[in-house]
């Protein structure tokens, strides 16, 4: 009867407060916002951190193995020596994409505009011979500046951030945005130098509070996320760099322009299931075809090319298997993640998608086992 008790009183407590938050419902969203706000930087570097631990996770591994092999190794900080050479990896990354893929980059769009300009008359001619009334088209051509363009371009870089500022209802400044980067960049380093005591900290906080099934059950779903996600990221950035380069090597070897400008487009686009290799390959089509029709026909041919061999030969030995989904499951969980959050939403369904899937199965399997069902 007791028990009974105290699962109305329950009942009864929470109808109360959840009857509370909806009469002040606005109130409730600006608290939450400011929370978020508060907690913007913690965020980011617990994010960082979850991200910089896929790579340092790997040197983590060799160093292990250099210690075993050679003993005279034995003193040396495991943890630090790994996030430095990650950060130098990143580092020594951005600076070979700056100086290899940039200029060429710039000169795409650069190449791509004049082609633009020249042909613009022709397109515009050919407007006006279907009825089509052109003069506010010429008026915003003509007011075109690339130059100027290219400068408020590059000058405004660092206010991309402030997107982010917008959905948290943090401060919208360029300066704010790089206040919590920075600082989430240095909660990161904090927390990936002391991760083995944090989750010795966890793990002591979880089992000392909850029953040891439940806390086992946790500590399950945590490592079975933390595994999914690394192999998930590890495998994309992989796939993605082989992408890239076997795209520009294709192009560079076929003569086709803007190969620059399509290995990287195919390299960020990669990272969307699906979708993302039929919109680098359609983009860059039309920018070719600007150039040259027949050479944006062949553009179309090289890329699938590519992306066949791409997807028989290196993607089921990089990424393949990796969250353990077969391919209906991730295209759906891709297509529903994509309606609900667009491409952050495609990329992230699928890990998500894994783990459930895992957690679902060994439930059934558990079920079956309990009732003596072999299927």
């Amino acid at each position: 009867m007791e028990k009974e008790t105290k699962k109305s009183l329950l009942l009864i407590t929470f109808g109360v407060v959840l009857f509370a938050l909806l009469m002040h419902f606005s109130e409730v969203i600006k608290i939450l916002q400011r929370g978020v706000s508060l907690t913007l930087p913690i965020m980011v570097g617990l994010i960082l951190a979850f991200v910089l631990n896929v790579p340092m996770k790997m040197f983590e591994r060799l160093f292990a193995k250099l210690k075993k092999k050679y003993p005279q190794l034995k003193k040396i900080p495991v943890t630090s020596l790994s996030l430095f050479a990650t950060l130098a990896c990143i580092v020594l990354l951005i600076g070979i994409v700056y100086t290899m893929f940039v200029p060429g980059l710039v000169a795409s769009v650069r190449s791509i505009y004049n082609v633009f300009m020249e042909n613009m008359p022709k397109w515009l001619s050919w407007l006006r011979s279907n009825g089509m009334d052109t003069a506010w088209i010429s008026r915003e051509v003509t007011s075109w500046d690339f130059n100027k363009l290219l400068t408020q371009i590059t000058g405004n870089v660092g206010n991309v951030g402030n997107a982010l500022g917008k959905v948290v209802d943090a401060t919208t400044s360029a300066f704010g945005v790089a206040m919590n980067v920075m600082m989430g960049f240095i909660i990161a380093i904090y927390v990936l130098l002391s991760k083995v005591s944090l989750t010795r900290q966890c793990k002591k906080m979880i089992y000392a509070h909850l029953s040891k099934n439940h806390a086992d059950k946790i500590c399950y779903i945590s490592s079975l996320v933390n595994e999914t996600y690394s192999k998930f990221f590890s495998g994309q950035c992989i796939e993605a760099v082989i992408l890239g380069l076997l795209i520009f090597i294709a192009f560079t070897v076929f003569r086709l322009p803007y190969a620059n400008l399509i290995a990287v487009l195919t390299a960020i686009l990669s990272f969307i299931p699906y979708i993302g290799a039929f919109a680098s390959c359609f983009i860059g089509a039309l920018l070719i075809v600007m150039v040259d029709p027949w050479k944006g026909l062949l553009s179309i041919v090289v890329y699938q090319v590519v992306q066949f061999i791409e997807n028989q030969f290196i993607y089921p030995r990089v990424v393949g298997g990796s969250v353990g989904l077969a391919p209906l499951w991730t295209l759906s969980a891709a297509l529903i993640g994509g309606n609900l959050f667009g491409a952050i939403g495609m990329i992230f369904a699928i890990p998500v998608t894994a783990v459930l899937y895992v957690l679902l199965k060994d439930d059934a399997n558990r079920r079956l086992q309990r009732k003596k069902i072999d299927i």
